[in-house]
């Protein structure tokens, strides 16, 4: 959703549940129905659209509208796309739902290249009705209902009356702009949005004021005016494959239905606590970089961020790409500590490529959609945003680590702490030998921990923080000191230099 409607809703309409019904037209959507009735438009509907669709792709659109459902019809709209398909048919049957997650429904809606097809089976009410007027068609089942679509609270009490207009006239003037030149859509919508619209055709009243405007299927197909055209209706189907015969001919093209299953809801909380997973990740990773060896704040980190990419893979925003990239970072990364330390070029290339995977993975970008289209839009706003709260909570953690564990193991793996008990030390150079610190060039010691490429050398018995100029060792490798730093002691493999 672009974000100027962002964040209109935001401000006034989030909260609100409400419904919406009509039908939008596009190209075919408006069935001119000879007197004769719905029949002929449907067969003529299907003559003309027969040649066009070689596959359809079925969305099924069940529950209260939602999050999770915003994520089935992104996710189907976009494997519609990627698959080529000519047409997409919303399977519907809900009761409304929320109106935040219906307008970015319709704006993905907006996005397919194809046909766009709502099959009322059996209700399309609130929401539903307002989802079935984005697309270009609306069939109906025998038994199918539109329509009631006043703004409601989530409580389902009525809006405070100056809330309601506003809401109301917003999405007139959305429905007007989206229906002109469609026949009665326009006003048949209205009718069903406004209780004090009144909804008449030449002499004849449909809706007068006071009520909202529902419709069957037999309703919704009653032609009205000259030429006679259908209210709403392109026609009426007892199922799905008797409205791909009618609408696309007798020789049926390939039909794939998208598999829904639970983990649209799954993503839904995922995506609620992305920035959170991120602040962890994030601190978790620069906690096992400056710790030697790899152990429990590594896999903790990895976790995090991989929670993040499935989250954002299962709500539709991404595919497998972004992890292949924050894959091929982390192991630049890794180049720079473990082989290459110092050169700070596969480190800075890792971070970029890592953030900027995180990034892409958490944006709407649309298959065929080039980036400079999608970053000329909102697409990458959300993302940035939440990447910049994640380090938020990763400082904000780090440093509520400092100030209430100061003297905890946790930190022992982070700095020199002083001495510990026993013969050999645990500090980076201890006091006791710093003035002489010097004189350890050359000496030879061994591997107390792993050095990759940090950790600690021991020296006649003694601890020191030490770093390999250049690869890695593992515990139990003898070392010779090449040179001090503030920081401890520079040390190469003894095998090297014999």
């Amino acid at each position: 959703m672009h974000f100027r409607l962002f964040q209109f809703v935001s401000a006034c309409l989030i909260p609100i549940l409400f419904g919406v019904t009509g039908g939008w037209a596009a190209e075919g959507a408006a069935a001119k129905a000879a007197a004769g009735g719905e029949a002929a438009s449907a067969e003529a509907k299907a003559d003309g659209g027969a040649k066009k669709a070689g596959h359809i792709y079925v969305i099924p659109v069940r529950e209260q509208i939602g999050s999770a459902v915003h994520y089935i019809i992104r996710r189907g709209l976009k494997e519609a796309i990627e698959q080529k398909a000519d047409a997409v048919i919303l399977d519907m049957k809900t009761p409304g739902g929320a109106l935040d997650a219906t307008l970015e429904i319709m704006e993905s809606l907006a996005k397919f290249p194809g046909t766009t097809i709502t099959y009322i089976n059996n209700e399309a009410m609130s929401a539903g009705a307002f989802i079935s007027a984005a697309t270009q068609e609306i069939w109906f089942a025998p038994s199918g209902i539109i329509g009631a679509a006043a703004p409601v609270s989530m409580g389902g009490q009525d809006v405070e009356a100056t809330m309601r207009q506003k809401i109301v006239s917003y999405l007139k003037a959305r429905i007007r702009a989206e229906s002109e030149g469609k026949g009665y859509r326009g006003e048949v919508v209205s009718a069903m949005i406004d209780a004090d619209y009144v909804l008449k055709v030449g002499d004849k009243v449909i809706k007068d004021k006071g009520e909202l405007l529902s419709l069957t299927a037999a309703e919704a197909a009653k032609a009205y005016g000259e030429p006679p055209q259908a209210l709403l209706s392109a026609g009426t189907a007892k199922d799905l494959d008797e409205l791909i015969t009618k609408r696309f001919g007798p020789a049926k093209p390939a039909v794939t239905a998208l598999q829904v299953t639970w983990s649209e809801s799954l993503a839904v909380w995922l995506n609620a606590i992305s920035s959170l997973l991120l602040g962890v990740g994030l601190l978790a990773l620069y906690i096992e970089f400056k710790t030697p060896g790899f152990g429990v704040f590594g896999v903790v980190g990895i976790v995090c961020l991989a929670i993040v990419f499935l989250g954002s893979y299962i709500a539709g925003l991404s595919g497998h790409e972004p992890m292949l990239v924050f894959a091929l970072g982390l192991v630049l990364v890794a180049i720079e500590f473990f082989v290459f330390p110092g050169v700070i070029v596969f480190a800075l290339t890792g971070l970029m490529l890592m953030l900027g995977s995180l990034v892409w993975s958490m944006a709407d970008v649309w298959p065929n959609e080039p980036l400079s289209v999608a970053w000329s839009g909102d697409a990458f706003i959300a993302p940035l945003a939440n990447l910049g709260l994640g380090f938020l909570i990763a400082i904000g953690l780090a440093l509520a680590l400092a100030r209430f564990l100061p003297r905890g193991w946790f930190f022992e793996q982070l700095a020199v702490t002083g001495e510990s008990v026993g013969a050999a030390q645990s500090a980076g150079i201890p006091a006791a030998v710093a003035p002489t610190a010097s004189s350890l060039v050359g000496r030879k010691g061994v591997a107390a921990t792993g050095l990759y490429p940090s950790g600690q050398v021991e020296i006649d018995g003694q601890r020191f923080e030490a770093r390999l100029d250049v690869g890695s060792a593992p515990a139990g490798t003898r070392v010779v000191v090449r040179r001090r730093t503030d920081f401890g002691l520079i040390v190469d493999r003894e095998d090297r230099t014999s």
